[in-house]
Formats: structure tokens, C-alpha cells, sequence
């Protein structure tokens, strides 16, 4: 295909290559050592070869640099025949090669930059990457899933508000006069982010070298220790309040001890009655050491889930026949109603005689007498079934609900110890059902009643 070439350029061309023969020529002519005629013929053929020559040059100079244009898109074109241009043909070759030699460096640098977005993004912890100005050039998946969606050339500050990790990013590309970095090349600021659900973070800030290609200059690592600072405020509350339950009934044993030994060492009605006191005393730090020992073995293997095959029929009326002469003695009925076709869930049929105990027991000592505790199960769903426990007692108020399956929590502390609980039942009973990969929902109408709700994997039937 012959390349198109400009009138001008090749005029230009043209006048250029004839200039030296022709001048050559009207020199000779004008010395009389040619004639007219043959100085006319000699510049026409002159003229003519060098016409055809020119016009096949910029013909090869033309698909020459389209050649290279080509190459500068990225795109692989066919070497084109430069046969009157030699040299040309050299230059197209060795731009050719120089072009090849980039793609494959212009590739090797996109799967690098590829392979460093993926670990970046594989982080579990949310990284952002801010430039000299601050603004933000680089997140991962994790800061996406934290922060929602941020744009590129935003500054930091419009997604954190918090002084202090504004402060540190600032500390951290400060320069002075010199243009060298004044402070510290890393810095560890822990702050609050706002909810819902608030959350407890420390950001880890590292300075790099040099800033990188994109402009990355500095490096903001969240980690959540929200689960960390919950887990320690629970345990400095478990020990307080463990120690605190424990304490009182150690203390009245001694005060009781200590008045048998002294004023009372003779009296025996007074004896009988402290004996008896002392008895329940004893008796509430058995049931609350029992519970702790029960709550710390279901933790310790909260993480393996039970794969055993348990009939819940058979467990809920072993469970109601236990407690069937507590509720004979508080004037409450028992009532059980189980759907037909149940099936099997899959658990740990000891720990689940502990989570139905706990929960009717729980209905017996709050209900009303003369009134009915029913325990209800059914299938719910291709993969669950649901037990539930109703009682018509007083209600729970609904400030109460989050926090009833914590340990020692109690809505009325009075009442619960009066009625012989250690606040850990339900705590027990989050934790076994946690362990069965199941769920526990409460539902209470202050003045009617509540109903505890029990959801446990289908055996055979499980996803």
C-alpha cells in the first residue's frame, strides 16, 4: 500500500537531492563544455531518476514512522519492506526489538503490581496508603469493607476525624527547611470509630524510604481490638463479680461460725437456726462453683462442633420429669408439645439437657402460680429445629434483653439470689448453643411472660 506523501515535503525533497547536479550541470554548460542539448537531457534524466529514488525514500520513511507509531500504541504491527531505505530498516528492526523488550517489562511490572494489590488486599487488617500531601492514594479490601467506599485524591482527614491519628500522619511527613523528615518513622495511635457498632482500633503508621510509584509515602495499618477490649473488661468483671459472689456467703458462714464459738455456743435453738443458714450458704457456693466449672469446660471446646445424633424428645421429657416436683411444689404446670416427623438435631445430648434445664428452671422460678411453663418443639425449616420455653410470669423489660446472656447479670439481683440462682444459666446456655452452631432468641412482654426460643441444626438435614 503506498503510504500518502505530503506535496510540499516531497517538492522540498525533491529540490533539495537535484540542487548539486543541476548546479553542476548550468556550471559545465556555462564553461561551453556541454552543449545545450545535452545539458537538457542530462538534467531530464537527472531529474527523473532522482524523482523515482525520492519518492520511494519517503515512501519507506513514511511507513517507518508509521511502524513506530504504531509500536508507541502498543500495538504489533507487520515490519514493514523498507528496501530504499536500508538504513531505516536497521532503525525499524531495533525499535521493533527496544518495543517487545518493553512489553514485556511493561508486563512483568503490571503482574508485579497485580501480585503486591492481591497480598495487599489478602491483609486482614485494613491498609490505607497516603501521599506527601496526605491524600489517599491506595486502600485494601479490608479499608473498603471498614470505611465504605473511598475515592482516590481524598484527604485523609475527610474519613477520620480523629485528631490524634491526624496529628501522628502529620508528625510522620513533617520536613524541614533541608527538605529531610523531621520525626519518628513509625507511630501507634489508639481511637475510638464511631458507630454503629463502635469500634476500639489501633492504626499502626510506618513512613517508607522513598515514596513509592503510585506516591505512597506513608503506610496506616487498623487493627480492631474491639473483641480484645471486650473480652478484658469481661474478665476484670467476671473475677469482681465471682469474688463478689463467693465473698458473701463465705463472710456470713464465718460471721455464723464465729457466733456458734461465743454467744451462742449454748444455745441450741439458735444453733439449729444458724446451722440451717449456714447449710444454704454452703449450698450457694456449691451451685456457683459448679457453674463456673461448667462454663469454663463448655469454653474450652467451644470451638469443636459436637457431630452426634441426639432425639430432643427424649432429652425435653427427661428434663421436665427432673424438674416436675419443683414445679408440683411452686403450683405450675409442665406442659410439652412436640411436632410430629422432628427428627434428630445434631448436638451433645448432655449439654443439651443442660441448656433445657437451665431454661425451664429458669421459667419455673419466675413464673406465676397457678399458671402453665410450656415447652414447645418443632421443625423450623429444612435445616433447624426450634424448642421453645413460655412462661407467664412478670416479663423481662426490653432494656434488659442484650444483656441477659451475660455472666452474673441479673434483672433483680435480690430476687435471683432468693430464688437460688448464681447468674450464670443463661450465660451456660449462650455458650452450649454457640458450640451447636445455633441460636438463642428471647421475646418477653412485660406482665406476660417470655419465651425463650432454641435453634439447633437438623440432623442429616444441616447446611
Amino acid at each position: 500500500m503506498a503510504e500518502p506523501i505530503p506535496l510540499r515535503r516531497y517538492i522540498a525533497a525533491c529540490a533539495v537531492a537535484l540542487a548539486p547536479s543541476y548546479l553542476v550541470l548550468v556550471i559545465l554548460y556555462w564553461m561551453d563544455r556541454l552543449e545545450g542539448r545535452p545539458t537538457l537531457v542530462a538534467m531530464a534524466v537527472i531529474g527523473i531518476a532522482t524523482i523515482v529514488l525520492i519518492r520511494g525514500y519517503l515512501g519507506s520513511l513514511a511507513r517507518f514512522a508509521r511502524f513506530v507509531g504504531e509500536l508507541s500504541d502498543e500495538r504489533e504491527p507487520v515490519m514493514p519492506r523498507l528496501s530504499f531505505a536500508p538504513a531505516t530498516e536497521e532503525l525499524a528492526t531495533a525499535a521493533a526489538t527496544l518495543s517487545a523488550g518493553w512489553r514485556r517489562q511493561r508486563a512483568s511490572i503490571d503482574n508485579l503490581a497485580a501480585s503486591a494489590q492481591a497480598i495487599v488486599d489478602g491483609l486482614p487488617d485494613p491498609l490505607i496508603a497516603v501521599d506527601r500531601q496526605r491524600r489517599i492514594v491506595r486502600t485494601n479490601r479490608a479499608a473498603l469493607s471498614l470505611l465504605g467506599a473511598v475515592g482516590p485524591e481524598r484527604d485523609i482527614s475527610t474519613v477520620f476525624r480523629q485528631p490524634q491519628l491526624l496529628a501522628a500522619i502529620d508528625g510522620l511527613l513533617e520536613t524541614g527547611a533541608d527538605g529531610n523528615f523531621t520525626g519518628a518513622d513509625h507511630a501507634v495511635v489508639a481511637f475510638g470509630l464511631s458507630g454503629p457498632p463502635e469500634l476500639d482500633i489501633v492504626a499502626h503508621l510506618q513512613r517508607l524510604p522513598r515514596a513509592a510509584a503510585d506516591g505512597s509515602l506513608a503506610l496506616i495499618v487498623l487493627h480492631d481490638t474491639t473483641a480484645l477490649r471486650r473480652a478484658e473488661r469481661m474478665r476484670a468483671d467476671f473475677v469482681a463479680n465471682a469474688s463478689h459472689e463467693l465473698k458473701t456467703p463465705i463472710a456470713g458462714l464465718a460471721g455464723f461460725i464465729e457466733t456458734l464459738r461465743g454467744p451462742a455456743r449454748d444455745d441450741s435453738s439458735a444453733r439449729e437456726r444458724f446451722l440451717g443458714i449456714m447449710a444454704e450458704q454452703a449450698d450457694r457456693m456449691r451451685r456457683l462453683v459448679d457453674d463456673l466449672l461448667t462454663l469454663s469446660r463448655i469454653e474450652q471446646h467451644e470451638h469443636a462442633r459436637p457431630d452426634s445424633e441426639v432425639d430432643l424428645e427424649k432429652v425435653l421429657r427427661g428434663v421436665l420429669d427432673l424438674l416436675q416436683f419443683k414445679a408440683t411444689a411452686r403450683k405450675v404446670a409442665l406442659e410439652l408439645g412436640v411436632e410430629a416427623g422432628l427428627g434428630r438435631a445434631v448436638g451433645d445430648h448432655d449439654e443439651l439437657t443442660i441448656v433445657f434445664q437451665n431454661l425451664v428452671d429458669n421459667a419455673l422460678k419466675y413464673a406465676k402460680p397457678a399458671t402453665t411453663v410450656r415447652v414447645a418443639a418443632r421443625v423450623d425449616g429444612p435445616e433447624r429445629i426450634a424448642v421453645s420455653v413460655s412462661d407467664e410470669g412478670d416479663g423481662i423489660p426490653a432494656v434488659h434483653l442484650p444483656r441477659l446472656t451475660e455472666r452474673f447479670y441479673r434483672v433483680d439481683a435480690a430476687r435471683s439470689r432468693q430464688l437460688g440462682g448464681t447468674g450464670l444459666g443463661l450465660a451456660i446456655v449462650k455458650h452450649v448453643v454457640n458450640r451447636h452452631r445455633g441460636r438463642l432468641d428471647i421475646q418477653s412482654t412485660p406482665g406476660k411472660g417470655s419465651t425463650f426460643t432454641v435453634r439447633l441444626p437438623r440432623a442429616g438435614r444441616q447446611g
